[in-house]
């Protein structure tokens, strides 16, 4: 008889559904990470890691399927090739090939995998015990290792076979120990430089011992280069232990060794040449298999992009910048009105045959002003500045748009071309100083390649003109800090510093990443004075990246606010801050403390709720519909950007008239879409519904 079993009750069984879908989504998310390892995204390290796998499972599965045992001896078939009885052939005594190359295999790899786990696990250890125990004991364990270093491996690994015979475990072990002290130095240096990292400071504050600081802090950041390590340790002990086995220090007879059957097919290499590839071909795909692994597992998860795209990049790029030179040609027309004067049309940025990160950015930089791109982390605007050099990420292109600039469009200019505007016409002043200077060089030496290079000038001029840039850049001591190298001055002077590299050129247009966001509030006015000063006595623009709106009241003469990806309004600096248009600006001003002064001072600050949207994710609509408290049913159809109010203000709102003429102001606090907003100047009552 079966049992009945009655149905769950409707809310326990969407009780039981609800806690089983974040499970579920949990392992999706967990299979989903594991598959884009590093380890599973490179093809050469999949293929090395198949057949490692493949090999180690048929080798301890050899007695099972081979077709011979190692020591069956064929006499009708001795020294043949591939046939359908020996697949791999047979050796001097009849002996399949390919069974004894299996055979051998798990022996081979499990003595060389001895050899890495004790060369760098002996090696590692000795060098977090240095590089935490103090200069005496590294010291000690350094004279340690120096020793081992100068003594002959070839002939103590003769001398153990000698006293202990042919045990390739303890020969492979004592080989381990000796490159332990090669693999101690290189692991040292770097150990050193992890203990000495801000976040170990912060876990001494907070009472780590020293093993658990070696152990959580340490140990990890060393892993890309034990890694690298290990899978070469691993390689150089299989090619040790075939060459012993090739001189008869090999396991004994009969058991096979590839060394062995590398020796064997060796004394026949002429009437019988095939003996020799196939142990030597799975030795070399074996020993590049392991290599494979390593470089894929050696790589950072989080490294940047590098400098230097592939050539898959760059012949991306030039495709791009074909497509736009053809959809967009420029006409020049030989005047000289436009020059040093920067117009930005329809600029869109995304990453290659992927989602665009700016789309539709256009603005315009006359020639001795100042622009300032204002808006949240993740807006879009250093992708835009760095577009204007040329300098976006591998990966990440122009793929639509004009940057016009001196009669061309900088835009649909190939990498090569670029080289003669970057540094010569628009130079960087990024956000961290130190990206500009190379700590193995003096202030001078650096300032002075620069102007040679970008001035053709001689070594003694350049030398003078170096002198007069850190004095133009406000540095008293100028001849003293020519010769300091960039670790020996402060934040504050290394950044006069980075902008008089950046003047080495005498460029027209400088784009500055939030050149005073890591500067103290003094340093800061001083950065500010000098930037003003500049483009009074020089004449050349200034694009502006920053947070900071005042800042941007303090030096821009134009302002440009983005916000996922677009510009949401554009004008002039007084005429925004002063009549604020659009809701995001609107809320910016409302968040900033140093808008507010004396009795207007709000007794809580305004916020914007959520978060700027990842560029997978923006609305078809107005892009800030979401976050913004004035929002209503026009906001869900595309904005453009378009004229509001006097003067040559852009703003992309369908309210923003009418924010304008009732006064509204961003509330301090969220406010759910059904609550009345208060207007300020008449103190009347607009419901949602009016604002739609």
């Amino acid at each position: 008889m079966i049992p009945s079993m009655a149905p769950a009750p409707a809310d326990q069984a969407e009780t039981t559904t609800a806690a089983a879908a974040p499970a579920r989504n949990a392992g999706r998310a967990a299979i989903t990470k594991f598959s884009k390892h590093r380890l599973f995204t490179s093809p050469g390290a999949m293929a090395g890691l198949v057949w490692l796998a493949a090999l180690v499972t048929a080798s301890l599965t050899a007695p099972l399927w081979l077709p011979f045992k190692t020591e069956d001896q064929d006499f009708t078939a001795v020294l043949s090739g591939p046939t359908a009885a020996h697949w791999l052939g047979t050796d001097e005594l009849g002996r399949d090939i390919l069974s004894r190359i299996f055979a051998a295999a798990a022996g081979t790899l499990g003595t060389s995998m001895l050899t890495v786990i004790v060369g760098v696990g002996l090696g590692t250890i000795l060098a977090i015990l240095a590089a935490g125990a103090g200069e005496r004991a590294e010291g000690v364990i350094s004279r340690v290792t120096e020793v081992m270093m100068s003594l002959p491996g070839t002939v103590i690994i003769l001398a153990v076979i000698g006293a202990v015979g042919t045990n390739i475990p303890v020969v492979m072990a004592i080989l381990g120990i000796l490159m332990s002290a090669g693999i101690y130095r290189v692991i040292l240096g770097q150990a050193k430089s992890l203990r000495s990292q801000l976040y170990v400071d912060a876990a001494k504050v907070d009472g780590a011992g020293p093993l658990r600081i070696s152990l959580r802090h340490v140990l990890p950041g060393l892993a890309n280069t034990i890694v690298v390590q290990a899978a070469l340790i691993f390689a150089v002990g299989m090619l040790i232990q075939a060459g012993l086995a090739f001189i008869g220090f090999g396991p004994p007879i009969p058991q096979p060794s590839w060394g062995g059957m590398i020796q064997g097919a060796s004394q026949h290499v002429y009437d019988a040449p095939w003996m020799l590839v196939p142990t030597g071909a799975v030795l070399a795909l074996t020993v590049l298999s392991a290599n494979a692994i390593g470089n894929a597992l050696g790589k950072a998860p989080n490294a940047a992009a590098p400098h230097l795209p592939p050539a898959a990049a760059r012949r991306q790029r030039a495709k791009a910048v074909a497509a736009i030179a053809a959809a967009a040609p420029v006409h020049v027309t030989g005047g000289d009105a436009a020059r040093g004067t920067l117009s930005v049309r329809n600029l869109s940025v995304g990453v290659d045959n992927g989602v665009r990160l700016v789309t539709d950015v256009s603005f315009d930089v006359e020639q001795g002003t100042v622009l300032g791109l204002v808006g949240e982390s993740g807006c879009g605007k250093t992708m835009t500045a760095l577009s204007l050099l040329g300098l976006l990420p591998s990966g990440v292109s122009v793929t639509g748009g004009q940057i016009l600039w001196n009669g061309g469009n900088l835009a649909a200019t190939t990498d090569k071309d670029m080289e003669s505007v970057r540094g010569r016409e628009i130079a960087l002043i990024s956000q961290e100083p130190m990206r500009a200077l190379d700590p193995m060089f003096t202030v001078g030496y650096q300032l002075t390649a620069t102007i040679r290079r970008l001035r053709g000038m001689g070594k003694a001029e350049a030398g003078k003109e170096a002198l007069s840039l850190l004095e133009k850049v406000g540095i008293v001591d100028a001849a003293r800090i020519l010769k300091t190298y960039p670790h020996q001055i402060s934040g504050g002077m290394a950044q006069r510093v980075a902008i008089a590299l950046a003047l080495s050129g005498k460029p027209k247009l400088l784009v500055a990443d939030e050149p005073t966001t890591a500067l103290d509030v003094t340093v800061q006015a001083e950065i500010l004075s000098l930037l003003r000063a500049l483009v009074k006595d020089t004449g050349m623009s200034v694009v502006m990246v920053t947070h900071d709106l005042g800042v941007v009241a303090d030096i821009c003469d134009q302002v440009a606010v983005m916000y996922a990806g677009q510009v949401v309004e554009n004008g002039r600096t007084g005429a925004i801050l002063d009549s604020p248009r659009h809701p995001y600006t609107l809320a910016l001003l409302a968040a900033d403390p140093h808008a507010n002064h004396g009795n207007a001072m709000p007794e809580r600050l305004a916020t914007i709720s959520g978060q700027v949207p990842q560029p997978k994710d923006w609305p078809t609509g107005c892009r800030f519909t979401a976050r913004c408290q004035f929002a209503g049913s026009a906001c869900l159809e595309p904005v453009p950007l378009l004229p509001s109010g006097a003067g040559d203000s852009l703003v992309r709102c369908v309210k923003a008239d009418q924010l304008a003429v009732e006064g509204m102001d961003w509330l301090a606090t969220d406010v759910p879409a059904s609550r009345l907003l208060q207007a300020t100047p008449k103190q009347t009552l607009l419901t949602e519904k009016d604002m739609a």
